[in-house]
Formats: structure tokens, C-alpha cells, sequence
């Protein structure tokens, strides 16, 4: 087998970060009405599965403001039915991102009993946790960007937190059942009336995973800011700049990087579900599931080849949980698997052309710099991509059938 040589990319991407969290969450927090605020009053923090940039001293940021405010702030972990759907698989979560009750400084509530909040016109029930109905405040934080499953007013970001982290897995699991693009809003106001929420911190990152900016809103504005900063989001959100592929090759996948492992806006959302296949990578080879995922691998379906070692870290109980939630059977199905790297890599170039189109990245979230073949070069050079023709590489793997890195 004689293997492509790849070619060093760059892009510019929008890349002005936060870098002193402490002190722009303070500025934030410097603009908040505190007349109104219950003294001594308890207060969840929504704290979802998600890696979010610095994650740790943007969560002790918000518990110091909070409780410099007179209020007693603890940790609601928000992740529909992430961890398992369970109380302690959710505390884990939180725990492999660095948030403890020791880290953040305050306690962390973990439960996965829910209320009833009544039916929706659309037909959905909508929950919420049981501990957010219990609580004196809610304050909702979330990450705002565009979603993997559909799009609409509202995506991934304040409202989702709302309807889809605080339902638990319950909530969760029932709201899948509908098109999200109409029931996330509608669930997230339902919960809004029924609990009373204290404000909502929306942080956008860039296309390098830093802090682009946060903004804290009141309760009547959560929509507008979760759409007006997803509008941002969606410009800044990194991509290939290439419709057509023969050959995409993802070194990792994960649970950190996207909710559906690979995000669906840079592989072509027509592989997780029914649509134009756009952009159209033919074939999809992943090698490689990250640790922070624990073992959940849902969307490793919309792959096409993966080697056995990814296949041996997939935890089927933690990918059909989240895979069954979001209704996406094909996201949790296992895609050819074959022994090594090599062997994947081997019958993906036997069924692609001579010329072949084809990219490596690291993942679906780090597309600043990539790896090419010369047949994209001209597409490359149009999209305003820099190439390094002398600094290039051929694919090459280790006794065991290992890819080696570029």
C-alpha cells in the first residue's frame, strides 16, 4: 500500500479570548440588581457535562459573586441523562471536569427526581428537577453554540440548559421525543414560570475553545440572549473548509468535544440524520474515543471505519443511554470495526481514487491547523487557507498498526 502525503494547513479563525476570567465575571456581576435578592437565600448553579473552556474558575468566579451577595450557592448537576442517568454517574461527570464541592467551593446537590410541569401544546411533558423547584433561586449558566441536531431561534445555550439539563433524564428523555427545535423554548419558559430564576450567564467560546465572551442576563431575557449570541457562536464556530472529501480522518472523538462526539456542523449533519449531503466526506474513519468521555461514544455511528481499540473503549451502557434519550438510534450503533489503525486506514484508500481528497484532523473542535492532500490545494487556497507545502507528511503506523501523529 503506498500512502497519500499530507500537507500542513492553516486557517485564521477568530481567536480574541477572556483571559482573566475572575475579573470579567466580577464586571458581569458589578451591573446585577441585588435589592430584590432574599437574604441568605439558597441558590443552584446549573453546571452541565460539557468541557467548557476553564470551566473550574469560571464555576468558583460564579459561587464567590453568589455568595458575596448574601446568598448560599450549591451545584445543580445539568445533563438531561448524561452519567448514566444517574445521580452519582452526573456527580462523576462534574468530578472529571474538576468540579468537586472542594474545587468550587460549595455544595453539590445531585439528584435525579424530577416534578412535573404539565404538557406543552406540541404534546411534550415537561419536568424539572426536583431540587431546582426546591430551591430559593436558580441560576442558569451554559455554553451558547449551535447545535449538532437541528436548528432553530434557540440551540444549545440557556433555554436547552433549562429544558433539557434541568429535566434530568426524564425531562431529557421526553423532550426527545419532539422535534427540539420546537419544544425547547416553549419547556424552558414552562420551567421559568415555575421556579424562580435569579439570572442566566451565557459564555460563547471562539474557534480555538478559549472564553469569547460571557454575558449575564435576567430571567425575561434568556431567549434573546441564547439567540442573539448564537448568531456569534455560529459565525465563529471553526470548519472545513471543503464541500467534498473522499476521505476524513478524526484521530479523536468525544464527549468534550461535541454531544454527539463529532460535531455534526463540521462532518455534515446528513449522517446523523436525512438531508443534503453537505459537506459530502464519503468516507469517515475515527480511531480514537477521548478519556474525558468515559466510555460514551454516542454518535461513533455516523462513523464509517474505526479501529478495535476504539470499539474495546466504548462503555454500551453509557452510549445506548444517551443514544435512546435522543431518540438517534444510528448514533449509537457500531460502525465496521476492524483490528488496527492500519487495517482501517488500508480499506478506506482501496475504495477511494488515486487523487484523493482527503484531511486529518485532531478533532472536530481543533480545525485551526490540519493535514491535506494536494488534490484540495486550489479549494484550500480560494477558502483563504495557508499551505505548507515543505512541511509534509506521510501517513506511517507503529509495529501494533498504530497511526502515528503528524
Amino acid at each position: 500500500m503506498t500512502y497519500p502525503i499530507f500537507y500542513d494547513v492553516e486557517q485564521q479563525f477568530e481567536t480574541s479570548q477572556i483571559d482573566d476570567i475572575a475579573k470579567t465575571v466580577d464586571a458581569v456581576f458589578a451591573s446585577f440588581d441585588s435589592s430584590v435578592i432574599k437574604p441568605n437565600a439558597s441558590v443552584g448553579i446549573t453546571v452541565g457535562s460539557r468541557g467548557i473552556d476553564r470551566i473550574v474558575p469560571l464555576v468558583q468566579a460564579v459561587v464567590r459573586n453568589l455568595t458575596a451577595l448574601g446568598l448560599r450557592p450549591f451545584i445543580i448537576p445539568a445533563m438531561g441523562s448524561h452519567g448514566g442517568s444517574t445521580a452519582e454517574g452526573q456527580t462523576a461527570i462534574l468530578a472529571k471536569l474538576g468540579i468537586t464541592e472542594e474545587s468550587a467551593g460549595c455544595p453539590i446537590v445531585s439528584s435525579i427526581d424530577t416534578v412535573s410541569l404539565g404538557m406543552l401544546k406540541e404534546g411534550a411533558e415537561v419536568f424539572v428537577a426536583k431540587d431546582a423547584i426546591e430551591a430559593d433561586y436558580i441560576f442558569v449558566m451554559n455554553r451558547v453554540k449551535p447545535h449538532t441536531l437541528f436548528h432553530g431561534e434557540v440551540e444549545s445555550g440557556l433555554c436547552k440548559m433549562l429544558a433539557i439539563g434541568l429535566g434530568k433524564p426524564r425531562g431529557a428523555d421526553n423532550l426527545h421525543n419532539f422535534p427540539l427545535e420546537k419544544v425547547i423554548k416553549p419547556a424552558a419558559l414552562r420551567i421559568r414560570e415555575n421556579i424562580t430564576i435569579l439570572a442566566g450567564l451565557a459564555v460563547v467560546e471562539n474557534a480555538v475553545e478559549k472564553l469569547h465572551s460571557i454575558k449575564l442576563c435576567t430571567q425575561h431575557d434568556i431567549v434573546k440572549t441564547d439567540s442573539s449570541l448564537l448568531t456569534v457562536s455560529a459565525a465563529i464556530l471553526p470548519r472545513i473548509p471543503l464541500d467534498s472529501l473522499d476521505l476524513l480522518i478524526i484521530d479523536e472523538m468525544g464527549k468534550n468535544i461535541s454531544g454527539t462526539g463529532m460535531d455534526t456542523n463540521v462532518i455534515g449533519a446528513w449522517r446523523r440524520m436525512a438531508g443534503e449531503r453537505k459537506p459530502d466526506y464519503k468516507t469517515l474513519v475515527v480511531l480514537n474515543l477521548t478519556p474525558e468521555s468515559q466510555g460514551n461514544a454516542h454518535g461513533i455511528g455516523m462513523a464509517d471505519l474505526i479501529p478495535q481499540r476504539l470499539a474495546d473503549s466504548i462503555d454500551p451502557a453509557a452510549t445506548y443511554a444517551n443514544s435512546l434519550t435522543t431518540g438517534v438510534w444510528a448514533s449509537g450503533r457500531l460502525p465496521i470495526t476492524l483490528p488496527t489503525d492500519k487495517a482501517v486506514i488500508n480499506s478506506a484508500l482501496a475504495k477511494a481514487p488515486s487523487n484523493i481528497r482527503a484531511v486529518r484532523i485532531t478533532n472536530t473542535l481543533s480545525l485551526q491547523h490540519f493535514w491535506a492532500t494536494a488534490p484540495v490545494f486550489d479549494d484550500l487556497k480560494k477558502a483563504g487557507a495557508t499551505i505548507f507545502p515543505d512541511n509534509a507528511r506521510q501517513l506511517s503506523f507503529d509495529d501494533s498498526g498504530t497511526l502515528l501523529a503528524f
